[in-house]
């Protein structure tokens, strides 16, 4: 959940004695998070306090984080410290999340200063090195934009809100389709999402890495498309039309159709596009947002990319624990889970 607006009067967060709210410091569409004191210990703490019950989506969203935050334990993803553990089933109605406090999102940066080819640099290899992560592990962030990566005054960066996280190797239900849930961020969304290829993978990611170091070099949004239709276009603006080979890969005839209509455009020069910036950060920006997925650099090219050298170590940059073949099983079937049997599984895998 992104830091949103500011409010310093805290929503009831009932959390018992072992915490004592400071303000709230962020606020998104199901959820409230606050910073507290954890008191036994003095340390600062971030609260997220989550009422997804009154909606399925609310629900699948709560349970994905939970268990997918509690599966990672990496420095560039956030953690869960701990869960409050409801007094008993019926009362149950938020969930409250113990997590690492961090100051401040990508998001907020970006709008308020120039960013350092260095500050880039950093925040570009933390971004890629917890990805790495999720990416071992089979798993698709499908969301990543500059308000999920959380930092500190220490330039620390942790990827963060997995509520729309998805296996890799998951084949989308028939005829529920991949945009049913799927309401991530249009302006970092990759093209084959938009086209309906029938294969959504790991490159989505990296593409969304791509906008994310354009922002940070431009200070602004590289492809901010007002709906759908001016998503594509600013897209194929800067992309050019895609190349015959790329064209014909595009498996939704719809898609080609729309494509085919459009004025034939010449890929832009990005280093005309970006005179000021470092040459090697705008290839790695390149290199991410290539028009076919297939041909898109993956996370670990992405790594041992030379604008990324004075960090990247392959002895420090720790893959994950595959999951459980089962963890994603209450997404194979949310077509037929009522409200209640999510909830079920909410208090179940809280109280495990």
């Amino acid at each position: 959940m992104a830091h949103g607006q500011q409010s310093n009067q805290p929503a009831s967060f009932n959390v018992g004695e072992t915490y004592k709210i400071v303000d709230v410091v962020g606020e998104g569409a199901y959820g409230v998070v606050c910073s507290a004191i954890h008191v036994p210990s003095s340390s600062r703490v971030a609260i997220k306090k989550i009422t997804p019950f009154d909606h399925s989506m609310f629900c699948l969203r709560t349970l994905r984080e939970i268990k997918l935050l509690r599966h990672f334990n990496h420095e560039n993803i956030i953690s869960i410290l701990d869960i409050v553990k409801p007094t008993d089933y019926d009362s149950f109605s938020e969930v409250y999340l113990i997590q690492e406090l961090m100051e401040t999102d990508m998001h907020r940066v970006i709008r308020t200063q120039e960013l350092s080819d260095d500050h880039c640099q950093y925040f570009i290899y933390q971004t890629l090195r917890g990805l790495k992560a999720l990416h071992s592990a089979q798993v698709l962030h499908r969301d990543l934009k500059p308000s999920n990566l959380l930092l500190n005054a220490n330039c620390d960066l942790k990827i963060c809100d997995f509520g729309l996280a998805r296996s890799a190797n998951q084949p989308e239900a028939e005829g529920t389709g991949f945009m049913t849930e799927y309401v991530a961020t249009r302006w970092y969304r990759a093209p084959e999402i938009m086209l309906t290829f029938k294969e959504y993978t790991k490159a989505i990611d990296v593409w969304s890495v791509g906008c994310i170091l354009a922002e940070m070099l431009s200070g602004k949004p590289l492809f901010p498309g007002r709906d759908y239709h001016h998503q594509l276009s600013l897209t194929l603006e800067i992309l050019g039309t895609p190349s015959l080979d790329d064209f014909y890969a595009i498996t939704s005839t719809r898609s080609r159709d729309y494509i085919r209509a459009l004025p034939f455009r010449k890929k832009r020069n990005f280093s005309q596009m970006f005179p000021n910036a470092n040459p090697l950060a705008v290839d790695l920006m390149e290199r991410c947002l290539t028009f076919s997925p297939r041909k898109r650099i993956n996370v670990e090219e992405a790594l041992a990319h030379p604008y990324l050298e004075p960090y990247h170590d392959p002895e420090d940059e720790p893959t994950a624990e595959p999951l459980d073949p089962s963890f994603f099983d209450f997404d194979y079937c949310k077509e037929q889970l009522s409200r209640s049997e999510l909830k079920r599984l909410i208090y179940n895998e809280i109280m495990r």
